[in-house]
This record gives C-alpha cells, structure tokens and sequence, in this order.
C-alpha cells in the first residue's frame, strides 16, 4: 500500500514537489557551470590569479551541488506499482478531472472520458488510453491531455462499424433462428465480433459500447446494401446484457438491442 504520505499529497503533489527540487539543483548546476567557464577562461589565458580564486569557489559550489542534487533523489519517495495497483491514483485522476472541468467516469477497471478509453497499467507504470501506451502519468498532464481530447471530438468513421454491425447481426439472427428484421442483443453481436481468439482482449465491450455511441450520434443508419440500423431498447436496459458508455455530456449511455430491416425493394 501507499504510504500515508503519499496518500496526502497525491502522485501530483509528489512531482510537483520533486520537480521544485530538480530546478533548485539544476540551478546550482548552472551557477557551477558558469565558474567552471570562468576558470577554463582563466587557464586558457594564463590568469592564474583568478584561475585559482575560481577554482576554490567552483569546488564549494560542487558540493553545494552534490547537496541540492541528494535532496532532489530523496524529496521523490513514492511506491508507485502500489499506488496505481491500489486504486489510489484512479481516484486521483477522477478528481484531477473533476476540478479540470473534464467528464471523466469510473466503469469497473477502465476510465471513460469521452471519447477515450483509459486503463491504469500498475506493471508497467503507465497508462492505456485508447489502446496506446501512455508513459507520462501526472495527472495534470493526462487530464489536460483528455480535456484536448474531448474538446476535439472524435475521429470517427461510421460506414465500417455499420458495416460489421451488419455481418454479424446476420450472423445472429441465423444462428438463433430468428426472422429477418427481428431485435438481437448487441452482448451477443459482440461476441460475434471478438469471435476469434483474443480479440475481446484487443476489443473490450467499453470500447465496443464506446463506439455504438459514436455511431449513435454519428446519425448514419442505412448501410450500403440499403439496409437501415434500428436501436432497441427494453426492459433489457436495466438487466443483464447492458453495454455502458458515458456520453459527450458526461451522462451515462445505455445500450442493449439492435435490428437491421430488410432492404426495401
């Protein structure tokens, strides 16, 4: 677990601190520099008067630089594989988020910020936000990331997933012997979709429910063999086979049936 310290200030307050202490030092660097110029000046023209001056000041800044650097390693303290495994830094980023004004929510072990799709990785130190692999892990710098992100839209095109909505709703439809037009789980179109092995690892239902809203809003219905997509939904919303997603709006979003009618003629 996080020490009670950490817990306190948060990963935020951690860095922000240990950055306060890097500049200090990296100031001190820089003064030692500018002896460290002087005296090369000085050798270099045969001042050795100031050469030796300099000498003896470049040496009590170098340990005043060896100080500065040793609090700089030491003010930074954190456990962070037992800060993001506990949850810690999850709630930390809502947070961040809350007073950033970004829409941000938590759905089981993922954080959906629309458009994105954010996953803590404690293992490897670094983020998953739509299936790339983010580093940098300040929480002001991730939110501020997500907030450009939201603010820009998506970037999103409606023809394949409608497309491939289509092919396994078919698929369904056969395989439960339903009629042509007749309302299936979108549960069971997705598991159509990630039918190989893996691929509902590399495809998740919050993605899957992500893009149904996408698609949703897109306002694209009609697929190019004419056949037009409409959404069902049930008392199926409230039970089992519900996709959730969280809308631009920051309002939860409820998915659960589809039905493609029959092409007119």
């Amino acid at each position: 677990m996080p020490d009670d310290d950490t817990c306190s200030i948060g990963l935020e307050g951690a860095l922000a601190h240990a950055e306060r202490e890097v500049d200090a030092a990296a100031k001190a660097v820089a003064t030692l520099g500018r002896e460290l110029k002087k005296a090369r000046a000085a050798a270099a023209t045969g001042q050795v008067r100031d050469l030796r001056k300099v000498l003896d000041t470049a040496r009590a800044l170098a340990v005043e630089v060896a100080g500065q650097v040793e609090t700089a390693a030491a003010s930074y303290d954190v456990d962070e594989p037992a800060l993001l495994s506990s949850g810690a830094y999850a709630k930390e980023l809502l947070a961040a988020a809350e007073a950033a004004g970004v829409a941000m929510f938590e759905d089981d072990d993922r954080l959906l910020c629309y458009p994105s799709i954010v996953r803590v990785l404690p293992g490897d130190l670094a983020l998953e936000i739509d299936r790339k692999r983010a580093r940098g892990i300040r929480p002001s710098v991730v939110v501020d990331q997500l907030g450009k992100a939201q603010r820009a839209g998506p970037r999103f095109k409606a023809a394949p997933l409608l497309a491939s909505l289509l092919g396994a709703y078919d698929l369904v439809v056969a395989g439960q012997g339903k009629s042509p037009g007749a309302v299936v789980r979108l549960v069971d179109v997705y598991a159509v979709l990630t039918l190989l092995p893996g691929q509902s690892r590399d495809y998740t239902k919050a993605e899957f429910a992500r893009d149904l809203y996408l698609l949703d809003q897109s306002g694209s219905q009609e697929s190019s063999a004419g056949r037009r997509l409409r959404w069902a939904a049930s008392s199926g919303t409230r039970g089992a086979g519900v996709l959730t997603t969280v809308t631009r709006s920051g309002q939860q979003q409820r998915y659960w049936g589809i039905a493609f009618e029959p092409a007119t003629p």
